[in-house]
């Protein structure tokens, strides 16, 4: 069942990322774009690795559309803008997506639902204290320097966005 789940997994992925490629309209390519990260998630989950399947979620997915707000709210492009997206966010637009997260969903639930505790075979499970302890032990450098170079991309960010009265 969990080979299955990978492939079906990995398959949603594929698909979900060539649709942000391929699609004209930057919402539409957003919610395939979410969808990739959440089939990678799963492929995660079926692999043995919670941790990093929630970490994808988390911050990948969730920042994700966190950027897309930032990047609506700074371009404030006026009302032409407002009337365009209104025109993508159909219902056809949602309906690829949509399909696509219920075979994640169903899936995600088979995989868990006898809540196996156990890796796969030859494979072991990596809890969030050991994570926490290699990123801030031999990699701790690495972290402050990502940290730093996000915080200069936020600081970028709004030099570039803000309005000069």
């Amino acid at each position: 069942m969990v080979e299955f789940a990978f492939y079906v997994a990995g398959t949603v992925a594929l698909f979900s990322t060539v649709m942000v490629v391929v699609n004209t309209h930057p919402v539409h390519a957003l919610l395939y774009m979410v969808l990739s990260l959440l089939s990678v998630a799963m492929v995660f989950f079926t692999l043995g690795a919670p941790f990093a399947g929630a970490l994808e979620v988390v911050v990948y997915a969730g920042a994700i559309m966190v950027l897309f707000v930032f990047v609506v709210m700074m371009l404030n492009l006026g009302a032409k803008t407002v009337a365009q997206e209104r025109s993508w966010l159909t219902a056809s637009g949602w309906v690829g997506p949509l399909v696509l997260s219920a075979i994640l969903l169903v899936q995600l639930l088979l995989v868990l639902e006898p809540l196996q505790t156990t890796a796969p075979i030859g494979t072991t499970v990596i809890d969030a204290k050991q994570v926490g302890i290699a990123l801030f032990g031999p990699y701790l450098l690495a972290v402050e320097l990502a940290s730093t170079l996000l915080l200069a991309g936020l600081v970028a960010a709004y030099h570039l966005g803000r309005q000069d009265d």
